[in-house]
């Protein structure tokens, strides 16, 4: 018969009770079952990182940095019609979307960033919308 007992200073100690005087087979067996447990636990252990890990790049890769700057694009239109709207991901890739409000139109312009650079110039409310979302 096995029995464990804890420590006040929380180190596990194995014992057997001896039924036949020897109680050798007893305390290897018990070892070599904690040894097994000990490994399965390693190779869980291992299993879960590799998977956080892949967890980690897929997060990454997504729109999770994001900012809305309002502002009236042209003098004396008032009331903050006009936006634009910062999407990135933790690299600074992705689009910023701008709507330009005019009295009789509305415009709308989407410009793609690739690791916070982009094909076509940004405004400075289109910089501001990704230096706010890159700021969260």
């Amino acid at each position: 018969m096995r029995f464990v007992s804890f420590s006040a200073k929380g180190f596990v100690r194995a014992g057997v009770l001896l039924g036949d005087g020897n109680g050798r087979d007893d305390l290897i067996d018990f070892a070599v079952s904690l040894q097994k447990r000990i490994d399965d636990l390693h190779r869980a252990v291992d299993e879960v990182s590799t998977k956080l890990s892949t967890l980690d790049r897929r997060v990454d890769d997504t729109v999770s940095k994001t900012a809305i700057v309002r502002y009236d694009a042209y003098e004396n239109s008032g009331g903050h019609q006009s936006a634009s709207i910062a999407m990135l991901d933790s690299s600074r890739t992705g689009v910023v979307l701008s709507a330009i409000q005019g009295r009789d139109y509305a415009r709308i312009y989407v410009k793609e960033l690739d690791r916070g650079r982009a094909s076509v110039a940004l405004s400075p409310e289109e910089l501001e919308a990704v230096e706010r979302a890159m700021a969260r």
